[in-house]
Formats: structure tokens, sequence, C-alpha cells
């Protein structure tokens, strides 16, 4: 984040003429939270609640939740359905929620203690202590994927989050985390271009 930049995360463009997939991955990662910054960045606290229909995926007040599950410590959580795949939509909130937790327990289990997990993740109802905690781990994960050598990018086992983690090349994790981001942010921008496109 930098005050030239309004707060807003910045990019080091020259990453993109450095041929190695850590390079590559890193300009994704970058490109895309650039973006996706800088429209959470206009999203107002009506926005960032809005429920396109009822049974949509929210962050309440703990003690609020309408799901069997939730996920979050403390006096926000975001309602967690019990079935994998909830045929709703979610709202920003949930969005940056879930973004929240899975690069929160990614960055604790390859550049952490190994301790906490996603459960542990700190979640907000508030829309600028939500869009605060989320820059926090996206950019502590990203300063991680920097410390990581070339030649180390590939190496088996890094992360320990998942055991499909454990298994495969961190490189490939890194991808996954940058399609999160990607997909995601996708949808926070089609549910804000569709809030503002209300009567």
């Amino acid at each position: 984040m930098s005050e030239a930049t309004g707060g807003l995360p910045e990019l080091d463009w020259s990453i993109l003429s450095v041929p190695t997939p850590r390079a590559m991955a890193l300009g994704q990662l970058g490109f895309s939270w650039v973006e996706l910054a800088g429209r959470l960045a206009s999203v107002t606290q009506e926005e960032f609640t809005w429920e396109p229909r009822p049974g949509t995926l929210n962050v309440v007040r703990r003690g609020e939740e309408r799901t069997p599950r939730t996920l979050g410590t403390g006096e926000w959580v975001a309602e967690w359905p019990g079935a994998e795949d909830h045929p709703g939509p979610r709202s920003i909130a949930w969005l940056v929620a879930h973004l929240t937790e899975a690069y929160f327990e990614r960055w604790e289990w390859t550049f952490g203690e190994r301790r906490r997990r996603r459960a542990d993740a700190v979640v907000h109802g508030e829309v600028d202590a939500a869009r605060a905690e989320l820059a926090r781990w996206v950019e502590a994960w990203r300063t991680g994927v920097e410390s990581v050598d070339d030649e180390d990018f590939m190496t088996v086992g890094l992360s320990q989050a998942t055991e499909i983690d454990a298994a495969s090349p961190f490189g490939h994790l890194v991808l996954h985390m940058n399609r999160e981001l990607i997909h995601h942010g996708a949808e926070i921008f089609v549910l804000t271009d569709l809030v503002r496109a209300a009567p």
C-alpha cells in the first residue's frame, strides 16, 4: 500500500518482463489485486451488505446468523451453509470475508506458525475494516510469495494448509489463490454493477 496511490496497492510493472513461472504468477497476483482493491475502495457500506435476494449469504453480527454454520471470531461472522455448494448468491461482505479467510489460512500454513485455521480468521461487517483486513492478508501472502526464490517456487509441500497443498508444487497453490482472487473479484464487480444499476 502506498500514500502516493491513495492507499491502494502498487504494482511493479517490470515484473511482467521477467520470464520465470514465479514472476508470471506474481504479476497476475499483483495486477488482479490492484484491480480488485480499486473497486473495493469505492464500495459503500450499503453496497457491502446488499442482498440481491432473500437467502443471500452475508456477514452478520454473532447471534444473528441464518445458517447452520458460521466462520470468524469476534463480533462478526460469515454465514456458512451446511452444504458444500450453496446455490444462492453471496454479498460483497461475504466474498471479502471468504477471500480474507482463504489468504489468512494459506499464509499461516506456508509462512506462519502453521497453527491457526480459517475458523480463526477475523471478519468484519463494516466495509472499511473488512477492506483493511483483506488487504492485510493479500499483502502478507504476496510478500511471502516474493520471498520464495525462483528455484524453490516448485518445491512440493512448501505449504501445508491442505493435503493437496502438501502434495503439490508451491506454484500450483499460488495460481490457485490467484484464481480465487480473480473469480471472487469478478463476483464483487458484478454485484457492485448490479446494485448501482438498480432503481
